[in-house]
């Protein structure tokens, strides 16, 4: 598996992100602390980042080598489905794959939330390994 440069972002829009990205990094959500504790040092086999930016896109959660974003969504999110349909489109298109968990099922079913990531990150590493 080839190592991925961990510059993804798009230079263009950097500089005017860059305190939105340390914001959400200080401000993270419970559902995000919850899940960040269980992807912080490599716990499922491959390194996540914390909204790191990749193009434009903050993700809430990404594995660069594999190409593997989560995102966590909270109510918000319920009134921002065709920006979130659309920002999954581009980011698919740049080769990323995302999956999405709803603040819910974090605090409610966390096993089964790191079941199915794990599952991902095994379909991932498949895929780059081709």
């Amino acid at each position: 598996m080839n190592k991925p440069n961990w510059n993804t972002a798009n230079p263009k829009y950097y500089i005017n992100l860059k305190e939105d990205i340390n914001r959400l990094r200080s401000e993270m959500t419970e559902a995000e602390q919850v899940l960040w504790r269980e992807l912080k040092t490599k716990k499922l086999g491959v390194k996540f980042r914390r909204h790191h930016m990749v193009d434009r896109f903050i993700p809430d959660f990404v594995s660069l080598p594999i190409k593997l974003i989560i995102e966590i969504d909270g109510p918000i999110h319920k009134y921002r489905k065709q920006y979130d349909e659309r920002r999954t489109y581009e980011l698919n298109e740049l080769g990323y794959k995302v999956i999405r968990f709803r603040n819910e099922e974090i605090m409610n079913r966390l096993p089964d939330v790191l079941e199915e990531i794990k599952k991902e990150i095994e379909k991932q590493k498949g895929k780059n390994k081709r």
